[in-house]
């Protein structure tokens, strides 16, 4: 009876990281990108972006527009911040210094395109594609 409920605790254990195992999300299939720091300079806010592809090509050159919000909610500004290459699979860090805006004035960014999306059998448009995004700092970043 025992080596029974042993037996049964085994397979009923087994069975219990199967269902875990199968529920587990599948890997990204397009761009992550997090905003991950926000730092004041002399000239005005320097933006740390992480960006990570699951694309399964690479990117030679891709570019997005952030829209800007201020403290009021109310566009502050759109940049074109160029990413430059991403290759699939791999995560790089990006720094841009955009001039004349606080980082304590941030309330949120918005992608709102990817003008630029370019690499070997990349479909256009393909960069905002299941676009992933998030934040480690105060500000919010939406895809």
């Amino acid at each position: 009876m025992i080596a029974r409920t042993l037996f049964l605790s085994m397979v009923l254990a087994t069975g219990a990281t199967g269902v875990a195992m199968a529920q587990d999300p599948a890997p990204a299939k397009g761009l992550e990108i997090e905003l991950n720091g926000l730092a004041s300079t002399d000239k005005g806010c320097k933006f740390t972006f992480v960006a990570a592809s699951g694309l399964e090509q690479d990117l030679s050159k891709v570019s997005f527009e952030f829209v800007i919000f201020n403290a009021q909610g109310t566009v502050e500004r759109l940049a074109l911040l160029d990413f430059r290459d991403l290759p699939a699979g791999k995560s790089k860090v990006r720094q841009f210094d955009v001039p004349g805006i606080s980082c304590e004035g941030v309330k949120s960014l918005l992608i709102n395109d990817a003008p630029v999306c370019q690499g070997e059998g990349v479909a256009e448009g393909r960069c905002m594609d299941g676009i992933v995004t998030r934040s480690k700092t105060e500000a919010g970043l939406e895809g």
